[in-house]
């Protein structure tokens, strides 16, 4: 990635900026401290990764403002991109990707800012993290690699090149191995349980087999018993089939009872109804006279009612017609009462417009007075424009009268506070010195302690460094005692071998070599207690060594706040000693302003001007009050200009009115002709006649209709007399058959009687022969009802032996399938555990940093040949041998380890024992190469470089060196940006990236 623009808008401490990169390969970024350098590299991160120093994204906008937005231009993999980073205060942000085409720049943005940024991750081949570590060189990174452990220095290795996720892997790796560990222990305890419940499957299966030989016992009992029954039952049917038959028969003869009593009723009724219907038929010929008298009264009632209907006909119709006459009346009615209303409205605004026209005259004399009253207010006008921006002078220089008054008045208690506070600082100069002492005195004992502090902390930092190499020696000899305990066990065997030849011992050489082991490992125990012993006593030292710093710390607590006391009453004091002379400098400007406020002695310009002006405003002799008279005067006769408009409306309107009139009094006389024809001559008034001369046709009276009606009610009774006679003649012969039939059915009736009667002695005399089985069917049944209750309770309880052999044969199927998921538990438990050890520290991790360091080790040489004239070179050692003081070479263990040989013309030395110079270009050499590995292997070529190396740190010779080994490898760089706040430094490089701060935000300059 090659920077080419870079453009700030609110961002962090700059405001409005650009800084173009184009022609700068090696550069110096210089400023003071606080001046905003190290902004422009976040504004880079953030534009690009959304990423800064800032706790939070808000904090990345400038004070005061409420948007931020930073424009970056950069080359990567031979093409241009740009990339726009906007944010809002207290709203959400907005992210811009473009690449730059022959015609200008093409959006590449994605839908939401998350998609985006995955595209220029895409297109970039850099994410933040290996940015940083990488294109970013910051202080301290390299000398902390070469200062650490060797076992530190691979798990440095392992955090730069990303090995973490493995770490992930190896633990997801370790849980699915303890949940399939878990889940075999499982399984093999369930399989034990369903195996104790598959040994019940023999004795389930014997009970089962004696059971159902005792139930086909109890089965042939009952079979027997119920043939039995079924005997018993047949008797006791046929007895009752003779009770349900003797019931039947006695029901029926009670039944025919009832029948010959119902039949002695109705003939007795029919007897008398038809000596009823007898007499009725005497009066036969009385009857028939009255009902056709009744006849013929009613065929009068309905030719009158039919006279009636037509009548009501033609009434209705003549109803309706008048109705409609007398709409067509009132609508030409509303016609003629609307013409007279508009008659008498131009009758009124004739009167009302000869009354406007009758004030004319006085119009016109009121238009006299408006004309004059107007000249007097436009003089007026004039003159006022004149006065105004007089007056408006005067009231500013009034103000600036009122402003000098008051400054003088604010500086005039500005002395007074001030003298009153050196009077105060006069007076306080003698306990100030006093204080200065005693807190001097404080601060030497203090720092008398803090030398002490540090040789107790120098002191504490030697028994701990005492204490980490006891502990190196105590795993040595740990380790050495586990050998020699295993050698010893090894020699136990009766054809033990040598544990350092492997040849056979005979017994004069075992015992020697037990006897040797035993005494090394005697040894070895003795030193292994020394050890612990001295770091028992370092412990305790270091105890001691801990409470005393904590005690001697807290007594040093007041130092700082002293020295800050210190420094403030020494300031104080020095203020005091020029007090008596700013006093009478004071008094003096006091006096001085008292006397130039008591005669207006200030801004004599001003008053000068302001009297002048004065004297040509009393010329003028503008008065508002005069002005405001003019305007009243002319708002009191505008009213003749509307009277004057009203006037010409109303001549105007009284011709138009003229001309009208006339038409309104002939559509008057029009309407009145139209009502006296539609009420004599219109075809409703001639409909309304010809109905009215036929319902004098119809001739219906409505007295006589009313007589009919009345004698036809009287007469009504005899059709109703006339309807029974008709009725009892038809029902007479009916009547004397139904007697004569209820003779013949009450005679059969009594035979049938008989006869019933006669059975049912028949049926009792049966019953009376035969035997009731009742109480052996009771018996035998409760028999049954018992044996079928055992029975029941046997099969239950075969059922439950069934259904359990049936869940030991499922239990037999289940205990196959789990233990096939056993095996395939172990299985994966043995698989992830092997996956464990691959992803951990010695596996895949290991392997991977193996292939990492032969390319890092190259990359190293190359670049520290070029810094040292091919006078250094650095070797990567992963593995050593390991072995105790008194092991041989042949049973040496090979240690993990990242050893780093350094060697040079006078051979292999150690790091410390090179000069500030050497180790300088080693460190810077490692650093570097691991910049250049980690952006390989992000899949980007290292083009830019930022060194924050720190110069502050470097003496002069450390500063040059630092300059030269940049100089020396800017060849393989497209942009190097270097960093510093040193001013002396600016003039190594060629191009300077100034930066200063003023009051409106960083600045930055560009000096090549």
């Amino acid at each position: 990635m090659i920077p080419i623009q870079l453009t700030l808008k609110n961002f962090l401490s700059y405001c409005d900026t650009t800084l173009d990169f184009r022609g700068l390969h090696t550069a110096c970024i210089c400023g003071s401290n606080g001046a905003g350098k190290s902004s422009l590299l976040e504004a880079i991160t953030w534009a690009i990764w959304g990423e800064s120093r800032a706790p939070s994204e808000d904090d990345v906008i400038h004070t005061g403002a409420k948007e931020v937005r930073v424009d970056f231009i950069f080359e990567a993999n031979q093409q241009t991109y740009k990339v726009i980073r906007t944010r809002v205060r207290g709203g959400s942000g907005a992210l811009e990707f473009q690449i730059q085409t022959p015609t200008g720049f093409r959006a590449l943005t994605g839908k939401g800012i998350r998609a985006t940024q995955d595209l220029i991750l895409e297109h970039i081949k850099l994410d933040y993290d290996t940015f940083i570590n990488s294109a970013y060189l910051r202080q301290g990174r390299a000398d902390e690699f070469m200062l650490k452990r060797p076992t530190e220095r691979k798990e440095i290795l392992a955090e730069l090149l990303k090995l973490n996720q493995y770490d992930e892997l190896e633990e997801r790796a370790k849980e699915l191995s303890r949940q399939f560990k878990a889940r075999a222990e499982e399984l093999e305890r369930l399989l034990d349980s369903l195996k104790s419940q598959l040994q019940q499957r023999e004795a389930t299966a014997q009970k089962q087999a004696e059971l159902e030989g005792q139930i086909n016992q109890l089965q042939q009992v009952q079979a027997f018993e119920n043939i039995q029954l079924q005997s018993l039952q047949v008797v006791q049917h046929q007895r009752q089939n003779w009770e349900q038959q003797l019931s039947f028969v006695r029901q029926q003869y009670q039944n025919l009872t009832q029948d010959c009593d119902r039949l002695q009723q109705e003939h007795s009724a029919i007897d008398n109804q038809l000596s009823s219907l007898e007499e009725l038929l005497t009066q036969e010929a009385e009857i028939k006279a009255g009902y056709n008298q009744y006849q013929i009264l009613q065929s009068q009632e309905e030719a009158m009612g039919a006279k009636f209907e037509e009548h009501t006909r033609a009434q209705q119709a003549r109803q309706q017609k008048q109705q409609q006459l007398t709409q067509q009346i009132n609508e030409i009615e509303r016609q003629l009462q609307h013409a007279e209303a508009q008659l008498a409205a131009l009758q009124q605004q004739h009167q009302e417009l000869q009354q406007t026209l009758s004030k004319s005259d006085e119009v016109e004399a009121a238009l006299a007075q408006l004309a004059a009253a107007r000249n007097r207010l436009a003089q007026m006008d004039q003159l006022q424009l004149q006065v105004a921006p007089l007056l408006q002078q005067r009231v500013t220089l009034q103000s600036q009268l009122n402003r000098a008054h008051a400054g003088l008045m604010a500086r005039f208690e500005q002395l007074q506070a001030t003298e009153n506070q050196l009077q105060r600082q006069h007076r306080r100069q003698p306990q100030l010195q006093q204080a200065v002492i005693e807190v001097a005195m404080q601060i030497s004992e203090l720092e008398k302690k803090r030398v002490y502090l540090q040789r107790v902390q120098e002191k504490g930092q030697e028994r701990r460094h005492l204490i980490e190499r006891l502990q190196a020696h105590q795993r040595d000899f740990e380790k050495l005692l586990g050998e020699l305990q295993q050698k010893l066990q090894m020699l136990q065997n009766p054809n033990a071998i040598c544990p350092l030849c492997e040849r056979s011992l005979d017994e004069h050489h075992w015992n020697r070599v037990v006897d040797k082991t035993k005494v090394e490992y005697k040894d070895a125990e003795d030193e292994l207690w020394i050890v612990r012993e001295r770091m028992a006593v370092s412990d305790r030292e270091i105890q001691v060594l801990r409470q005393e710093y904590k005690e001697i710390s807290q007594q040093l607590s007041p130092y700082d706040s002293l020295r800050e006391q210190r420094g403030q009453l020494a300031a104080q004091l020095e203020v005091t000693s020029d007090v008596e002379q700013q006093l009478q400098q004071i008094v003096a400007e006091k006096q001085h302003l008292e006397r130039s406020l008591q005669i207006n002695d200030y801004a004599h310009d001003t008053h000068a001007e302001l009297q002048q002006l004065e004297q040509y405003l009393q010329q003028l002799n503008y008065n508002e009050q005069d002005h405001a008279l003019a305007r009243n005067e002319v708002e009191r006769w505008r009213w003749a200009e509307i009277r004057l408009s009203q006037i010409k409306d109303a001549t105007k309107r009284q011709t138009q009115l003229a001309a009208r009139k006339p038409e309104i009094e002939a559509q008057i006389a029009q309407l009145q002709t139209r009502i006296q024809q539609e009420t004599t001559e219109s075809e409703c008034a001639r409909q309304i006649a010809a109905l009215e001369r036929h319902m004098t046709e119809i001739g219906y009276v409505s007295e006589q209709h009313n007589n009919l009606r009345i004698a036809v009610r009287k007469t009504q009774a005899w059709e109703l007399r006339y309807q029974q006679l008709v009725g009892i003649q038809q029902q007479y012969p009916q009547l004397k058959a139904r007697l004569q039939e209820l003779e013949v059915s009450l005679q059969a009736r009594l035979t049938e009687r008989q006869r019933y009667n006669l059975q049912i002695e028949s049926i009792v005399q049966q019953l009376e022969e035969s035997a009731n089985p009742s109480a052996q069917i009771q018996t035998l049944e409760q028999q049954i009802t018992s044996r079928r209750r055992q029975l029941d309770e046997q099969i239950a309880q075969l059922g439950r032996l069934q259904q359990q052999s049936h869940q030991l044969e499922t239990l037999q199927i289940q205990y196959d399938q789990q233990q096939q998921q056993l095996q395939e538990a172990k299985r994966q438990h043995r698989i992830y555990q092997e996956l464990s050890q691959a992803f951990g520290k010695n596996g895949i991790q290991a392997l991977m940093i193996e292939n990492v360091l032969p390319q890092l080790e190259a990359e190293t040489n190359q670049l520290l040949s070029r810094l040292s004239a091919n006078q250094l070179h650095v070797q990567f050692v992963t593995q050593r041998a390991g072995k105790s003081a008194k092991a041989s070479k042949k049973n040496a263990k090979l240690i993990d380890t990242l050893d780093i040989l350094i060697a040079d013309a006078r051979g292999t030395r150690a790091y410390e024992t090179y000069s500030g110079g050497e180790a300088f270009r080693i460190n810077f050499a490692i650093r570097l190469a691991l910049a250049k590995l980690l952006a390989q292997r992000a899949g980007a070529a290292l083009q830019l470089l930022i060194v924050d190396e720190g110069f502050g740190t470097q003496d002069a010779e450390g500063c040059d060196r630092l300059i030269a080994a940049i100089n020396a490898i800017a060849s393989d760089f497209a942009c190097i940006l270097t960093v510093t706040h040193m001013p002396h430094l600016k003039e190594a490089f060629q191009a300077r990236i100034e930066v200063n701060k003023t009051q409106s935000g960083s600045q930055v300059r560009l000096m090549i």
